[in-house]
């Protein structure tokens, strides 16, 4: 046998790093804290638990592929609040419960991509850096993936509207973070809609990737479906369907700390939603019903999310004391990443693992490089500044001072 859809794509980052790291042994582990892994340490709101206990009779029944009555109630009900979008503009149509947002930026690729497009392979344009799963997508439909680094005219995001008109003509699938991983960089109301344009001009399916859009310092970062109402409002969209060609995934693991529940949902235009539906009634993995009770009565309570915010203020705060002279240091717009340029990615993983038992990610793992063979990612490491403050502050200053 041979198997070879998935070869394009690399070691997953955090196996790339243990191997970069494998035979060296910490010098110092008195601030030793792994910092690579974007995994929210923050606490689990008590009425989560307390509704799964309670619903846990329910775990003998299968659960419904487009979700309960209540699950789609309270997510259309916070998308409409937060999109600023009228009443009965999101519907059960719109939706798709996912077993978090991975595994739906994963599986849009086998819904939205078509085996050619123009008579040629299909492309994906994923910005660069990027999440992971968009190569993914790309890799199982048999797709090709075309990075394309952020710039500064376009505020950090991917610039896909100065890509050539025949580039953009085999397109079938296109992304964009909102706020960015790792940069943290925030989408412009006015880059969203040239973006939307776009894909509606050169068919094909926008994905708003918004899993971070509720971690934020200042304003709350504008939302794809927000602009997709405002077009279709103002007569430069489509009224009768204000989501044509677009999608957008969120789930509860970060805003909520709520990673191990595997929770999210795409949202977006009817006609990928009836197709996802129709994919995971054979291959899906529906939500159980204790999880779609809690995941309900998360996305309807926002005092828990208002105090997250809060908390990761203050580890910026922290970052920004220790960092902010260093590193071409900026606090982001969003997410809980800090981006640093530190020269040689790699080289400062390996030095802060060896002097301080310190684990980050670098940069290039998180990149690919362009045509010239340039990474984006290869000066940078990413932190996460998912811990409590103590154990972090400690860190950040072991960092500042190994560096």
């Amino acid at each position: 046998m041979n198997f070879t859809r998935f070869q394009s794509l690399p070691p997953y980052p955090f196996p790339r790093m243990r191997a970069l790291l494998e035979g060296l042994t910490p010098d110092d582990t008195s601030a030793a804290l792994n910092l690579s892994v974007g995994e929210p340490q923050h606490a689990v709101p008590d009425f989560v638990t307390e509704i799964l206990t309670r619903e846990q009779a329910s775990y003998n029944k299968y659960p419904p592929v487009q979700g309960t009555d209540a699950w789609q109630t309270a997510v259309a009900a916070w998308l409409t609040r937060r999109n600023n979008l009228a009443p009965g503009q999101v519907t059960a149509a719109h939706l798709v419960p996912l077993a978090g947002s991975r595994e739906g930026l994963f599986s849009i690729g086998l819904v939205a991509i078509n085996r050619q497009k123009q008579g040629q392979v299909p492309l994906v344009l994923s910005p660069n850096p990027f999440y992971q799963p968009y190569a993914g997508a790309a890799a199982a439909a048999g797709a090709e993936t075309l990075y394309v680094a952020g710039s500064d005219a376009t505020g950090g995001m991917p610039d896909y509207a100065a890509l050539p008109k025949e580039t953009l003509q085999r397109t079938a699938l296109a992304f964009i973070c909102n706020p960015s991983n790792p940069e943290g960089a925030l989408a412009s109301r006015a880059y969203l809609k040239q973006m939307l344009t776009l894909a509606r001009e050169y068919d094909f399916i926008l994905v708003g990737d918004e899993c971070y859009s509720e971690i934020y310092h200042d304003q709350p970062p504008v939302g794809l479906m927000d602009v997709c109402g405002e077009m279709a409002a103002d007569g430069s969209g489509t009224p009768a369907n204000p989501f044509d060609h677009a999608v957008v995934f969120n789930s509860l693991s970060k805003r909520s700390n709520l990673a191990g529940l595997r929770s999210g949902f795409m949202a977006g235009d009817p006609r990928v939603v009836a197709e996802t539906i129709r994919m995971r009634s054979y291959g899906g993995a529906p939500l159980p019903l204790p999880i779609q009770a809690a995941s309900a009565a998360a996305w309807e309570e926002e005092e828990h999310v208002i105090h997250n915010r809060a908390l990761y203020r203050r580890k910026f705060d922290l970052a920004e004391q220790y960092l902010g002279d260093k590193f071409n240091f900026q606090r982001p717009g969003g997410g809980f990443c800090v981006w640093l340029n530190v020269g040689d990615g790699e080289a400062a993983c390996r030095t802060l693992w060896r002097k301080a038992g310190i684990k980050v990610l670098p940069g290039a793992y998180l990149a690919r490089p362009d045509a010239a063979g340039h990474n984006p990612g290869t000066p940078y490491i990413r932190l996460v500044l998912v811990h409590d403050d103590a154990l972090l502050e400690a860190t950040l200053e072991k960092i500042a001072n190994t560096l």
